[in-house]
């Protein structure tokens, strides 16, 4: 059995943990309530497969029922219009950030493989975004949000 020391803080009275990064979502303000959900859940994805310090440690219940590892730090979602949504886009590739992108048209789509392909298939500067997630330093996160509002 561990021991702890009693006047050590507790997670409850700990002082709360200021990440030097910070992982965003920002999605167009146009979307439908299910597509927003949608769009959110298959960006985040796309940050936890390729960046392994973003995830924490598994979870566990008091009976010892395991539980996946998620993001150790808060996720911000944000909503943008179009314009805005395409200003970020370039920020974020000029500062070479790791994102995800999610275009219109990957609602037409079923599969993996013709999502990957319907977005080949557009150059960059034409993308349909309606969503984009980024992780990186705080600061440049923030420049690439820029414009948007937390989502309501």
């Amino acid at each position: 059995m561990m021991t702890t020391d009693p006047s050590a803080p507790g997670p409850l009275t700990a002082p709360p943990v200021r990440f030097d990064t910070k992982i965003a979502v920002l999605l167009r303000a146009d979307l439908e309530p299910w597509q927003r959900l949608n769009v959110t859940a298959f960006l985040v994805s796309g940050l936890g497969t390729d960046l392994p310090e973003v995830i924490g440690a598994p979870y566990e219940d008091a009976d010892a029922v395991a539980y996946l590892p998620m993001f150790r730090q808060p996720v911000l979602v944000f909503e943008a219009t179009k314009e805005t949504l395409t200003t970020a886009h370039a920020r974020v590739l000029s500062r070479a950030l790791p994102r995800a992108v999610f275009t219109a048209d990957l609602f037409a789509t079923g599969n993996d493989r013709d999502n990957r392909a319907a977005v080949k298939a557009v150059p960059t500067t034409a993308l349909d975004l309606v969503g984009l997630a980024v992780y990186g330093p705080r600061n440049a996160v923030d420049k690439v949000v820029k414009g948007a509002r937390m989502h309501p």
